[in-house]
């Protein structure tokens, strides 16, 4: 392409967004199995373009490649059809993203994760950035930009085969480096957390970038109430204390209080699970739970370095007795103030450090693509199958028809 942008235009990606912003020099494309090359008059030719190739199975241990694009331009939607299975299978979907030639990826996460679903399950909820409209196809709406080109892989680390179709959108536009913005996306997980050690969501990058934001998942250990830990976030050379520090993970979320399920444009829980016999409170603990939390009108930048940790910190019921209190301290140290009267004078309360199974995967631009972790994709599906509670969606129960075993 011979024409450049306008050179007036301060903030490009704001002008996209503008529905009446037109600009021929952006040359709009598409990849799926419909058209895997993205080339222009290319798509749906299977079958005299009667629809012949919407989806396919991907055999175990197969890596697939979605996309393989040379830029510069951007990723500007990414839709999937998955087959809803157990957990397990749905965590073992390797997603992986390599910028301008990379051997080393910059994404590389659980696919469900990457689109707001930890602990493998489904559930619909609509944000600014990702939406899983009826908790069926996943989008993602997150700008990728890349310079040189993007090569986008899902790998089938199950042991049986699992149908997919997808759609990539993308534009091809001649973009300024220092308007190119490198998404990284990194998964980790610590089954379980130790103990007064805070739970990295990030670390590493370096910057300049921003941070985006992230989608959390807990497997809650503890029993007693899970949410008082502080969301803290180093930048540019902090280090014993952040330059930003939350009141706590519900508080995170912009909800206090607990958390129940909800979403909105920013922040939410989408997944509140709990036994249907089980008390239903803000501050009970449910088996798992996920949030996310995007950084869009509140963005978060930083110039060197960036790392972004959870606390580890919970609140204890009231103890009746010096005796019941005596058992509990045995195996929990006191966080905060320490153990205190309640309101009423009548008991014992307090925070106390805890341990649960925590997961996160942390979206961030760099100006330049870095490695992040690579996957372990047996510490992804540990721990996480369905409770004996559980039972699947009727779309599930489609999707079983076809794989019975996966019950």
């Amino acid at each position: 392409m011979s024409k450049a942008l306008p050179p007036n235009l301060h903030n490009y990606f704001e002008a996209i967004l503008n529905p009446c912003f037109v600009d021929e020099v952006i040359d709009s494309r598409s990849v799926s199995f419909e058209n895997p090359t993205g080339e222009r008059g290319a798509g749906g030719m299977s079958h005299g373009g009667r629809k012949g190739n919407a989806g396919q199975s991907i055999s175990p241990g197969e890596k697939i490649v979605l996309a393989a694009i040379e830029g510069p331009g951007t990723l500007r939607h990414i839709w999937m059809a998955l087959d809803w299975r157990r957990p397990e299978s749905m965590r073992a979907l390797r997603l992986e993203g390599f910028y301008d030639g990379m051997s080393e990826p910059s994404i590389s996460v659980p696919v469900v994760d990457f689109f707001g679903l930890p602990h493998g399950r489904a559930t619909e909820f609509y944000s600014q950035l990702i939406t899983v409209p009826e908790g069926r196809g996943v989008n993602s709406y997150i700008p990728m930009p890349f310079g040189r080109s993007i090569r986008v892989e899902l790998t089938n680390e199950t042991d049986k085969p699992t149908g997919l179709a997808y759609q990539i959108d993308y534009t091809l536009e001649p973009l300024l480096p220092e308007r190119t913005h490198y998404l990284h996306a990194s998964f980790r997980r610590e089954n379980p957390t130790a103990l007064r050690r805070d739970f990295v969501i990030t670390e590493g990058l370096k910057g300049p970038g921003r941070f985006l934001g992230c989608v959390v998942g807990i497997r809650v250990l503890d029993k007693t109430f899970y949410g008082e830990g502080e969301i803290k976030i180093y930048r540019d050379g902090d280090q014993e204390f952040p330059t930003i520090c939350g009141t706590g993970l519900d508080d995170y979320v912009g909800t206090a209080y607990g958390l129940s399920r909800h979403y909105g444009q920013y922040a939410g829980a989408p997944l509140v699970l709990s036994a249907p016999d089980a008390y239903k409170d803000p501050l009970t603990n449910p088996d798992y739970l996920s949030f996310y939390r995007w950084h869009i009108p509140d963005p978060i930048m930083f110039s060197r370095d960036l790392r972004v940790t959870l606390q580890q910190i919970g609140w204890t019921p009231e103890f009746k007795s010096e005796e019941e209190l005596e058992r509990y301290k045995a195996t929990h140290l006191p966080a905060g103030r320490g153990w205190i009267l309640s309101q009423d004078g009548k008991g014992l309360t307090g925070l106390a450090e805890r341990q649960d199974d925590c997961c996160a995967t942390a979206f961030v631009y760099c100006r330049t693509p870095q490695r992040v972790p690579r996957l372990n994709i047996d510490a992804a599906i540990a721990d996480i199958a369905r409770m004996s509670y559980e039972n699947p969606t009727s779309f599930e129960k489609l999707v079983l028809r076809m794989y019975p075993d996966e019950a």
